[in-house]
Formats: structure tokens, C-alpha cells, sequence
């Protein structure tokens, strides 16, 4: 007859230490996806200066573009020291809307495409670009989880005993200023047709 409660109580005590575990497990996974970002982040920023110099010359009238891209890099390099998620994604929402106008001189100069750094260059901007995307998506997921075990039962008894507590989500940036380009960003000369 003893058998069968302490049967209940070891059954009990195995799913208390594995559901446990399992927010321990995700909460471990979110950090590891900020620092990702980050990495990432701080790996696109560290592609910046390379990349401004070699468009520089094409750039020249465009001191605006290249300051504004200078100034959304330090932001960047900043917030990845903050640890912070979302100011880090804000800040890479920052340097992919000021990049957009060296996107544009390099799409539309042929000499650009065609020296082989610069192109080297704005691939492995662009590849880092898609891993900040992915890396935003797998943090948004493991939050959804982390927060979604916090709310359900019975794994919401485990949270409350233990303390543990809901994780921000992140705020999805207004992406349309990073895929176009104003005309105020980039002055294009008027070609006159006779």
C-alpha cells in the first residue's frame, strides 16, 4: 500500500525537476539567441568601413548617406554591448535603413558590380543580414515557447513555484524604410533627353 504514493510522489518530483529543467533549457536558448544577434550584428557593423571606403569615391556628393551609415554602426556597436534585444534589433533596423542608399549606388554602377571587394563585400553584408533575420526568428520562437509554458497548465504551477516570469517579445520594426530609398537620401543627377 505505500508502494503507489511514492509512486505519485516520484512521479510528481520527476515532472517538478524536468519541467524545470525545460525552462532553464529555454530560457538558456533565448540568451544564447541574443548574443547571436549581437554576433551578428557586430559582425555587420565591422563589414561597414570596409564597405563605405571602397564606394566612397562613387559616394563622394552623398556625405549625408555615409555620415548617417556611420552613425547607425555606432548605435549598433552600442547596443550590442547593451546586451539589450531590442535595442539591438532596433539598431539593425537603424543600419539597414541607412545602407539602403549604398545598396542603391551599388545596384546601379556597373564599375562597382564589377570590382570584386565591394561585391564581396555587399554579399557578406547581405548574408549577415539573412542571419539577423534568422537569428530574430529563433528568438522570437523560443520566446513564444518560453511564455507559452509560463501560461499553460500544469507547466504554469512549476513557473509560479519557481518564480520564473515572462520574457518581452520583440517589436517587429517598421522594415519598409530598409528596402527603399528616399530621394532625400540619395541625390541621382537629372538626365536631360534632347
Amino acid at each position: 500500500m505505500m508502494l503507489i504514493p511514492l509512486l505519485i510522489v516520484g512521479a510528481l518530483v520527476l515532472y517538478f525537476v524536468g519541467t524545470y529543467n525545460k525552462f532553464i533549457t529555454v530560457k538558456r536558448r533565448i540568451v544564447a539567441s541574443i548574443q547571436e544577434i549581437g554576433n551578428q550584428l557586430k559582425r555587420q557593423a565591422d563589414l561597414i568601413p570596409n564597405l563605405v571606403e571602397s564606394v566612397k569615391g562613387y559616394m563622394a556628393h552623398e556625405q549625408n548617406a555615409l555620415d548617417k551609415i556611420t552613425e547607425a554602426r555606432k548605435m549598433v556597436i552600442e547596443s550590442v554591448s547593451s546586451g539589450n534585444a531590442q535595442k539591438m534589433l532596433d539598431a539593425g533596423t537603424e543600419l539597414q535603413q541607412a545602407i539602403a542608399p549604398l545598396r542603391a549606388v551599388f545596384e546601379s554602377t556597373p564599375q562597382l558590380q564589377a570590382a570584386g571587394p565591394t561585391s564581396k563585400l555587399m554579399d557578406e553584408l547581405r548574408d549577415t543580414a539573412d542571419k539577423v533575420m534568422y537569428s530574430r526568428r529563433t528568438l522570437i520562437d523560443l520566446t513564444a515557447d518560453y511564455n507559452t509554458m509560463i501560461s499553460t497548465i500544469p507547466t504554469n504551477l512549476v513557473a509560479s513555484i519557481f518564480g520564473f516570469k515572462e520574457e518581452a517579445g520583440l517589436k517587429v520594426p517598421d522594415m519598409e524604410g530598409a528596402s527603399t530609398v528616399k530621394t532625400e537620401d540619395l541625390s541621382i543627377p537629372e538626365v536631360k533627353l534632347n
